[in-house]
């Protein structure tokens, strides 16, 4: 019986990192991504249907409203109902759902692309059986992660601001008959789309990376990584039926604790990651 053949070790670069060899990796991922339609659909449907139909509709049926909204603006926060309830009547139901309500729900976007480009970035080099490739390649263990992440943060950031630019022109045209001015983004929107957004997208990098690398399929790196949604999907709800509303201060600490907890999963990850764990699963 036959030894299996031995892998090459990463070579070791003094200092620095190899950003030629991880902008050529994320090129590769990226070019494979275009050409996987079971990942760009959900990529690019779902925050279609989040920022662009989904305002669209509520900002129609905000515009036909004529009942009263202060019984229900007196539940919520003072720092959130005083400026709304400052506003004209017709004014006070579009800019609470399009100016605060959805703003939580849309984190839906940049964890849901980052985790279906981060479910993909090991798991699909092993569909494609082009890991043995991946493990030659003259790279350090700590870029060809870094290249594995950036592959996936970089667009899930980038669809995340594209789909808020859509979501701003959609939300402001529909209600400019009402408003007669843009009203949307406005500071939480702004904090959501900086600071949050981007620690989103890393804490689902952080959890689907580890998964990707033991899964030996895009499916079941999708399945084994789902419950890291769950939690969102929690917080979007209670925001969107008036449970929970988040105002400046909170969404700013939510952001902080997502960012410990994001950069916290990553560091461990990269620490973590060796060549030989992903040799292993092929």
């Amino acid at each position: 019986m036959t030894a299996p053949a031995t892998r090459p070790s990463a070579p070791t670069r003094p200092t620095g990192r190899n950003w030629g060899a991880i902008a050529a990796i994320i090129k590769k991922d990226l070019t494979a991504v275009r050409r996987s339609k079971a990942v760009m659909i959900p990529m690019l449907a779902v925050p279609v249907l989040l920022l662009v139909i989904l305002p669209l509709l509520i900002g129609l049926a905000a515009r036909a409203q004529t009942g009263d909204m202060s019984s229900f603006l007196a539940s919520i926060p003072d720092g959130l109902s005083e400026p709304i309830l400052a506003l004209p009547a017709e004014e006070q139901l579009i800019v609470l759902v399009n100016g605060y309500l959805l703003a939580p729900l849309f984190l839906i976007v940049p964890l849901m692309v980052s985790a279906v480009l981060a479910a993909d970035a090991f798991a699909g080099e092993k569909e494609r059986r082009t890991m043995e490739t991946l493990l030659h390649l003259p790279i350090e263990n700590r870029d060809l992660f870094i290249a594995k992440l950036l592959g996936a943060f970089l667009p899930a950031v980038a669809v995340s601001w594209v789909g808020f630019l859509c979501f701003c022109v959609v939300a402001n045209t529909v209600a400019w008959p009402v408003m007669g001015r843009i009203f949307v983004p406005n500071s939480l929107w702004l904090v959501m789309i900086l600071w949050v957004a981007p620690a989103v997208a890393t804490l689902g990098l952080g959890v689907m990376v580890r998964v990707s690398v033991r899964a030996r399929s895009t499916q079941e790196a999708n399945q084994l990584g789902g419950a890291v949604v769950l939690p969102l999907i929690f917080l979007a709800v209670g925001q969107s039926t008036g449970l929970l509303l988040l105002d400046l201060p909170v969404a700013l600490a939510i952001g902080a604790v997502i960012w410990v907890l994001a950069l916290a999963l990553t560091i461990r990850g990269a620490r973590r990651f060796t060549r030989d764990q992903l040799a292993t699963r092929i």
